[in-house]
């Protein structure tokens, strides 16, 4: 909403003595050249350059000595889609700090069909008797109802205000279709470790953030990325705690001790690029491997904690479902699939459940590497060259000619006969009766290897007639 008595007097007592504000406040971009990340969206002429009036050489005029954003090709409207803490409220923020426009920001939380129209009503009598352009900020546009956003669709469509509405959630499932299609929806990318350092270096050494008065050592650094986990407003939230604490005790570095005790969170030894990645990785594999549901999810909980990505964590439970569990428990590898369909979709924090329930399934399930075994020792066959020619009547004869090479003769087709099993060669005669599947006994693989066995018995013409259920 428009800034009454009390709050610009907030602001302007905050603007004398900048120390009142947080750190992330203090550090916002004044700029679309101070952001961090979101490059994508930030080159010449883009949206958001147009609406900060900025041109590709960064002025904010034109050639002709207009606003570069005016004309008949004025800004459009804009969604700001992506997880907290990546920049959507700061992109918002910069926008205000163009001297050509109304602002006017409005949360979907508290905010209600009342306050929208009054806005909008604003912003018309702000354009017809002023010329003054307004940007209306609403943050959490997902929150509204249908009725809340069909009462936005006159001011956009006319393009009475230009709207910026950011949202965590999916605009497609969240925000109704015409308001969707007067707009334009730009998708904001996961902030980077590289984004981050370079926000926190640059957080305290400028004049608006800590001044030189702490430096922050590289394993503190390292633990700060770790628990800020993308969020650019954690990240310096963290920083600024562990500053405070140094200040406090007389210190002029943040250790790694003092950034554990300010932020209650301690530092987990885990390297991503190194043997600390590898070796966790592999006690979680392995604790599942062995049934030990407490170390698993031990592991898992080091590996969550320090920043590892989840999809890696759940491209390793898709190859234990297959190498450790197998056909004891056909439904694991089911499991560990839409566990890493889920983490793709939704992302920590919530993406840990998934990750835990997943964890634990694998863990409990009965275990069988028969699976693994079987495709090893046939590999290893073919490798050494056992691999001899297909037996004629399993060969290709479609094409013309095939049956004068006698393709396909004296090939029994299996549904015509009892039990849908045809006594005949299928494999090539150098691993003819070779056997590379030895199921075990363990859960749902004991009904596998009963029925490898009767299906070994019919294939070599002998056994009952009886189905192979």
């Amino acid at each position: 909403m428009e800034p009454d008595l009390f709050t610009a007097a907030a602001e302007d007592r905050q603007e004398k003595d900048p120390s009142r504000s947080p750190l992330a406040v203090r550090m916002r971009p004044r700029t679309l050249d101070e952001v961090v990340g979101q490059q994508h969206l930030l080159k010449p002429g883009s949206p958001l350059r147009r609406l900060v009036g900025e041109v590709a050489g960064g002025s904010d005029e034109g050639a002709g000595g207009r606003r570069a954003g005016g004309g008949p090709a004025g800004p459009s409207s804009v969604f700001l889609w992506g997880p907290p803490g990546i920049g959507k409220t700061t992109l918002a923020h910069v926008v205000s700090q163009a001297t050509n426009r109304r602002f006017v920001e409005l949360s979907a939380i508290t905010a209600g069909v009342k306050e929208v129209r009054a806005v909008i009503d604003g912003a018309r009598r702000a354009s017809g008797g002023y010329g003054k352009e307004t940007v209306l900020f609403l943050d959490e546009i997902h929150r509204f109802s249908k009725a809340q956003q069909d009462s936005l669709l006159p001011a956009v469509e006319n393009r009475w205000v230009t709207l910026i509405a950011a949202t965590t959630e999916n605009p497609y499932f969240s925000v109704i279709s015409p308001l969707l299609s007067r707009s334009l929806l730009l998708t904001l990318e996961p902030l980077t470790d590289e984004d981050l350092r370079g926000l926190l270096r640059r957080a305290l050494t400028d004049a608006r953030g800590l001044a030189g008065a702490v430096t922050l050592p590289e394993d503190t650094e390292g633990h700060l990325l770790r628990i800020a986990g993308g969020d650019a407003r954690r990240a310096l939230t963290a920083l600024e705690a562990g500053a405070g604490s140094a200040l406090a005790k007389g210190e002029k570095e943040i250790t790694l001790r003092t950034l554990e005790e300010s932020v209650d969170r301690a530092a987990v030894k885990y390297d991503r690029a190194g043997d600390q990645h590898y070796d966790v990785a592999s006690a979680l594999i392995k604790s599942i491997r062995g049934s030990d549901v407490d170390a698993a999810l031990h592991y898992l909980a080091r590996m969550i904690e320090a920043g590892e990505d989840p999809r890696f964590i759940a491209r390793r439970l898709m190859i234990s479902a297959s190498e450790d569990i197998g056909l004891a428990d056909p439904t694991a590898l089911q499991t560990a699939v839409a566990a890493a369909q889920a983490v793709a979709l939704i992302g920590f924090p919530e993406a840990r459940i998934t990750l835990s329930q997943a964890t634990i399934a694998l863990a409990l399930a009965p275990k069988s590497n028969a699976a693994y075994l079987a495709i090893d020792a046939a590999l290893a066959d073919v490798r050494a060259g056992q691999a001899g020619a297909v037996p004629p009547h399993l060969r290709d004869s479609h094409y013309q000619g095939a049956q004068k090479l006698g393709h396909g003769q004296g090939y029994q087709y299996p549904h015509d006969l009892p039990g849908g099993i045809a006594a005949q060669q299928y494999a090539p005669d150098e691993v003819h009766g070779k056997r590379y599947y030895a199921p075990t006994r363990h859960g749902a693989e004991a009904r596998y290897a009963d029925v490898a066995e009767r299906v070994r018995a019919r294939l070599q013409g002998s056994g009952g007639e009886g189905t192979t259920d």
